[in-house]
């Protein structure tokens, strides 16, 4: 009985130091635990702020898009311009080779119309009545009608009070004028087209018809158009309906351009009368397109402004995605370091069963910009004042970040 007393009491002394013991344990246990969970809560904490951060980065996706959405339409217009110049200069090509076609076919009409025409033009209003009509045929061939406005039988008032009356007056772009007269003298020339004429008559007809056309330039240059008219060329254009008319004239008096020329007053057959009026539809076609480049470079200049305004805002995506790149990575760190350390252990306790699976690291970056005409965006963008939204909660986040 003696004996087993002792027995009794080291195995009571040993019961109650193992139950000391595993309290101790438990208590350590709780207390790290607690710690712990500490810990976990701050990292909640984090995760919640990077969440917003992610909604913010969200935001500024949707601003994207609406910035992009301008670009699109501008790039849409760009192309409809484009198609529209290109189409513009294949309607005007073919129509400029339609209307070389038709100007030789009219060549030819106009050779052999002289003829028939020499018997009825007896009468100075029928020959004055032709040559308006043949000078508004060639404007119209010239296609002066859709590029270019002209006024026929204008009535203005000259320096002295005079009443002139040129035949036609072709705007030019600029609001400029040209004055063309049509009244050209053709009786002589067509005395002499008479068959039963001998060699000399006809020769003395046509010196005739020289000295006249020579007489109308002279009244032509004293009416002086120029002057009724500030904004023409000092010239006026005498028109000669017919190529063999201004042909036979030149021949009798080969000076007869030389002197025109001295008295400001330009001679044109049909040909020529033609190449100087399409010379004018033209330059408006090429004014037409002057407008539209000056659109086009404005669009191109709005364009490259918004592609600069595009860097900033991408560059500002690829932060909000670095910075979230970062906080995973350092979330998983700490889970690495301090929460599956603890966690292990309690599975060396065999109070836990089962295998936590590695986190993995975040290792992708976004690309950075490299494009010159970004990066000075992004530039101008850095170097505005950073604006906080709440400076103590900016300050414990660099806090916590620090820790």
């Amino acid at each position: 009985m003696t004996t087993s007393m002792p027995i009794l009491s080291v195995i009571l002394v040993a019961t109650v130091a193992v139950l000391l013991g595993s309290g101790a344990t438990w208590w350590t246990m709780r207390l790290r635990a607690e710690r712990d969970l500490a810990v976990l809560g701050t990292e909640r904490d984090l995760l919640r702020e990077r969440v917003v951060d992610l909604e913010a980065t969200v935001a500024d996706d949707a601003q994207t898009a609406a910035a992009l959405r301008p670009l699109g339409d501008a790039l849409s217009r760009v192309e409809r311009h484009v198609s529209d110049l290109e189409r513009d200069r294949t309607s005007q090509f073919a129509a400029l080779r339609t209307r070389m076609e038709q100007v030789h076919t009219a060549a030819g009409e106009l050779g052999r119309a002289t003829q028939s025409l020499a018997g009825s033009l007896n009468s100075a209003n029928v020959r004055g009545a032709w040559g308006e009509v043949q000078l508004k045929r060639v404007l119209e061939d010239a296609g002066m009608l859709s590029r270019c406005d002209f006024d026929t039988q204008v009535t203005v008032s000259g320096p002295d009070g005079r009443q002139l009356r040129p035949d036609a007056v072709v705007r030019l772009p600029g609001d400029k004028v040209l004055v063309i007269d049509a009244k050209a003298p053709m009786t002589a020339f067509l005395q002499a087209q008479t068959e039963d004429l001998d060699p000399a008559e006809r020769q003395q007809l046509l010196r005739d018809h020289a000295s006249s056309l020579a007489a109308h330039l002279k009244a032509l240059a004293g009416k002086a158009y120029w002057s009724a008219f500030p904004t023409t060329p000092e010239m006026v254009v005498c028109f000669v309906p017919s190529e063999a008319m201004l042909a036979q004239a030149l021949a009798a008096d080969p000076s007869l351009h030389q002197s025109a020329l001295r008295s400001k007053v330009v001679l044109a057959s049909p040909g020529s009368l033609f190449a100087l009026v399409r010379t004018v539809a033209f330059t408006w076609q090429q004014d037409a397109l002057t407008e539209n480049a000056r659109e086009l470079l404005g669009l191109g200049q709005e364009l490259y402004t918004r592609l600069s305004t595009l860097g900033s805002h991408v560059a500002a995506v690829g932060g909000s995605l670095s910075r979230s790149v970062d906080a995973y990575n350092r979330l998983v760190g700490t889970l690495e370091s301090r929460v599956l350390v603890t966690a292990r252990k309690l599975r060396e306790l065999d109070l836990v069963t089962g295998d936590l699976d590695e986190p993995a690291t975040a290792e992708a970056a976004p690309r950075q910009l490299s494009a010159v005409e970004l990066l000075d965006a992004v530039a101008a963008e850095e170097a505005r004042p950073e604006l906080l939204l709440d400076p103590a909660a900016d300050e414990q986040r660099r806090e916590r970040d620090a820790s």
